[in-house]
C-alpha cells in the first residue's frame, strides 16, 4: 500500500504543476489592459511592420519637428532711398510763401495790366510795403523805368523780367561765403538783439558743422541772462558741440577767452561766441561787445566773421537796431532769421543798401537744419514764383 499511495501523491503533484504552467502561459498571451486610452478609442491598433534595412522613412516624426529649424522669415523690404536734399533754389521757393504772395504776386499783377504811369506808382508802393525802404524803392523804380524806356520794352512780362534782373544786381556782392581759416580754430562772433533768434541760430550753425564732421565749441558769453546760458548749453547738446560757460553775471570777455583756449586745446575746427543783446543800456552793451572782440583778437587774431542776427519780421526797426551793433564791432555779414514768416521780403534789399553788409545766411523754418546760405538768384526767383506751394517748413532739408 505504501508504494501505491506514494505514486498517487506524485501524480497529483505533477497535475498541479502542469495546470499552473498552462494558466501562466495563457496570462502571458492575453492582451494588456488598455484602460482609459481604449475607453476613448476602441479601434484596433495596426501592427507596425519593421522597416527594411537601407531604406529611409520620409515621414515626419515628432523628433523631426523638434529638431528641424524654424522656417526663415521672408526678407524685409529694402528701406526707401533717402530723399534727395533740396537745392537752395527749391528751399527758397518752397518757404518764401508769404513774401512771394505779397510782393511777387502784387508786382506781377500790376505789370499784367500794362506799363502805365499808375503802374509805376503802384510798384513803388509795393516795394515800400515790402520793407525795401522809401529811398531805395524810389531809386529802383526810377532806374527800372528809365531802362524800360531805353530798351523799348512794351509788355508787362518783359518789364517784370527786367525788374528781376535789377534786383539780382542790387543783391550781387563779390563773396557771401562765411570766412574760414586754413589752419587752426575759426572764430565767429555772433551779435544781435535778444529775441531775434541769435542763440538758436548759433545752435543751428553748430549743428550744420558738426553734421559735416567738424568739432565745434560754443562760448556762452551772454552772461547777462541765465536763460541764455542754459539755452545755448541745450543747443550744444542737440548739435553735438561742447559749451564753455561761466556763472551768470561773469565777465563775458573771460568766457570768450576760455572758449578760445578750450577750442584751441581740443583742436576744434570752429568756435562760436554768443554775446548779450540788450539795448536798454546802449553804452554798456557797446563797451562789453568791444571788450569781447578785443580779447578774442588778442588771443586768436582777427575774428573770421562778426555775424549780426536780424529778425526779418521786424523790418525797418531791425535796421535801426543793427546800426547800434555796428558802432561797437565791425559786422561782416547778416544772419537773417524768420525770412519764411514775413510778407516783407524786401528787407534783404534794404539791409544791403542801407547797412552796406551782405546777408550771408537765412533762416527758413523752425527745424535744426533750416539755415541756408543766401543765394540772390534763388531768392529773386522764389520771390516771383507764380505758383504758391503749401509746404511744411520742417523738412529734413529751422
Amino acid at each position: 500500500m505504501e508504494p501505491l499511495l506514494l505514486a498517487v501523491v506524485i501524480a497529483l503533484v505533477l497535475v498541479v504543476v502542469i495546470a499552473g504552467g498552462v494558466v501562466a502561459v495563457r496570462r502571458r498571451q492575453a492582451p494588456p489592459d488598455r484602460g482609459v486610452v481604449d475607453h476613448l478609442d476602441d479601434r484596433a491598433v495596426p501592427e507596425v511592420e519593421p522597416e527594411p534595412e537601407g531604406e529611409t522613412d520620409e515621414r515626419t516624426t515628432a523628433v523631426d519637428v523638434l529638431e528641424r529649424p524654424e522656417a526663415e522669415a521672408p526678407p524685409a523690404a529694402p528701406p526707401a532711398p533717402p530723399a534727395e536734399p533740396l537745392t537752395t533754389r527749391e528751399r527758397f521757393r518752397r518757404r518764401l510763401g508769404r513774401a512771394r504772395n505779397n510782393l511777387g504776386a502784387t508786382i506781377a499783377d500790376i505789370f499784367s495790366r500794362g506799363i502805365t504811369d499808375e503802374a509805376w506808382d503802384e510798384i513803388e508802393e509795393a516795394l515800400i510795403a515790402a520793407d525795401v525802404g522809401v529811398e531805395a524803392s524810389l531809386e529802383l523804380v526810377s532806374g527800372l523805368r528809365e531802362r524800360v524806356r531805353e530798351e523799348g520794352i512794351r509788355t508787362g512780362e518783359e518789364a517784370l523780367a527786367l525788374l528781376k534782373e535789377v534786383l539780382r544786381l542790387e543783391l550781387s556782392v563779390a563773396d557771401r561765403r562765411l570766412a574760414r581759416r586754413e589752419d587752426g580754430t575759426t572764430v565767429w562772433l555772433v551779435t544781435g538783439v535778444n529775441g531775434t533768434g541769435k542763440t538758436t541760430s548759433i545752435g543751428k550753425l553748430a549743428a550744420r558743422h558738426t553734421s559735416a564732421g567738424e568739432a565745434v565749441v560754443l562760448a556762452a558769453a551772454d552772461t547777462f541772462r541765465a536763460a541764455a546760458i542754459e539755452q545755448l548749453e541745450t543747443w550744444g547738446e542737440r548739435a553735438g558741440a561742447r559749451t564753455v560757460r561761466h556763472a551768470q553775471g561773469a565777465d563775458p570777455a573771460a568766457v570768450a577767452f576760455d572758449g578760445y583756449q578750450s577750442a584751441r586745446a581740443a583742436g576744434a575746427d570752429l568756435l562760436l561766441v554768443d554775446t548779450a543783446g540788450r539795448l536798454q543800456n546802449k553804452k554798456a552793451l557797446m563797451d562789453e561787445l568791444s571788450k569781447v572782440k578785443r580779447v578774442l583778437e588778442r588771443e586768436a587774431g582777427p575774428c573770421d566773421e562778426v555775424l549780426l542776427v536780424l529778425d526779418a519780421t521786424t523790418g525797418q526797426n531791425g535796421l535801426a537796431q543793427a546800426r547800434a551793433f555796428m558802432e561797437a564791432v565791425d559786422v561782416s555779414g547778416v544772419l537773417l532769421t524768420k525770412l519764411d514768416g514775413t510778407a516783407r521780403g524786401g528787407i534783404v534789399i534794404a539791409i544791403q543798401r542801407q547797412l552796406g553788409i551782405p546777408v550771408k545766411v537765412v533762416g527758413l523754418g523752425e527745424s535744426i537744419d533750416d539755415l541756408a546760405d543766401f543765394d540772390p538768384d534763388a531768392f529773386v526767383e522764389a520771390l516771383f514764383a507764380e505758383v504758391a506751394q503749401d509746404v511744411d517748413v520742417d523738412e529734413g532739408g529751422a
